[in-house]
């Protein structure tokens, strides 16, 4: 049986990092997936800035579930010298954070270039392996592994260099059915989660409200994992600093619900503590 442990995005919560570990402590989470401090983006810190977000994270009792990098969301036919270059830096800082995951993508505008797809990401995940870092790749819109099929053709095709972040949300928007049938192929070969739910349109909804199954896909991983599975909370129920960042121009379905941040991040954290609860995993 899966102990389900809860971590977050919480930029989501505030773009500022002492605001981010407020919010993290007064819903009980202790662990963050880093992605934009104080308005810049995790891979742009330099080597004395991680050391000092360390220092704050130390001193909160928070650590990190992973870099929530944006590495390999760039198109396959720009300049992948410098993104390799990125990957060292990426890598150093994941070390100075004390993390040993780096979440990544599978690069964009890539029909037809499997082969180019591969080698870069094989140049990056030896850069990582050398650090004592795994790459995770996430299932994303528009990005090679934007299906299931793909994903496990990248997990096949790397193996242990190379780990699996399930995304269900991602998935819908992509067309694909996360539950049952993306978890078919990938629901063995999880590293951790991102949770997030969508209706069939694409909107983004919090876990348990739209169409991706999310509760029935935990049951199932509650079965089949006997330790740790982090659930990574990543609301997308609100506009925030750094959204548009994230999306290579093409703008998520938000439904508006929520007035603020800090109410999104409340709604995404509460809808997946009762999935959980229900399944006996508080």
């Amino acid at each position: 049986m899966a102990k389900f442990r809860l971590s977050a995005f919480a930029d989501e919560y505030s773009p500022m990092l002492e605001r981010q570990l407020e919010g993290l402590a007064s819903f009980g989470i202790d662990k963050i997936e880093l992605r934009g401090i104080d308005g810049k983006s995790v891979a742009d810190l330099t080597p004395e800035e991680a050391k000092e977000v360390k220092k704050k994270l130390d001193a909160a009792g928070v650590t990190l579930s992973a870099v929530g990098s944006p590495l390999g969301k760039v198109d396959i036919d720009g300049d992948i010298a410098a993104h390799i270059e990125l990957s060292k830096r990426v890598a150093e800082t994941a070390n100075i954070l004390g993390a040993d995951r780096v979440r990544g993508f599978s690069f964009y505008k890539t029909e037809g270039k499997r082969g180019a797809v591969i080698d870069a990401l094989g140049k990056m995940t030896d850069i990582f392996c050398g650090a004592g870092v795994l790459y995770c790749h996430e299932n994303e819109k528009n990005i090679y592994g934007d299906t299931a099929e793909r994903c496990l053709d990248l997990k096949e095709t790397f193996g242990e260099r190379i780990g699996v972040v399930f995304d269900h949300a991602n998935f819908i928007q992509c067309g694909v059915e996360p539950y049952p049938h993306a978890f078919s192929l990938l629901g063995g070969l999880l590293t951790y989660m991102h949770i997030k739910d969508a209706d069939a349109d694409g909107t983004v909804v919090p876990a348990g409200e739209g169409v991706g199954m999310v509760e029935e896909t935990l049951r199932d991983v509650d079965r089949m994992y006997p330790g740790e599975v982090i659930l990574t909370v990543e609301p997308h129920l609100h506009v925030f600093a750094g959204l548009d960042a994230l999306e290579h121009g093409e703008k998520s379905k938000l439904r508006g619900t929520y007035g603020t941040s800090e109410e999104a991040f409340a709604a995404a954290v509460g809808a997946i503590r009762a999935i959980t609860e229900r399944i006996g995993k508080k």
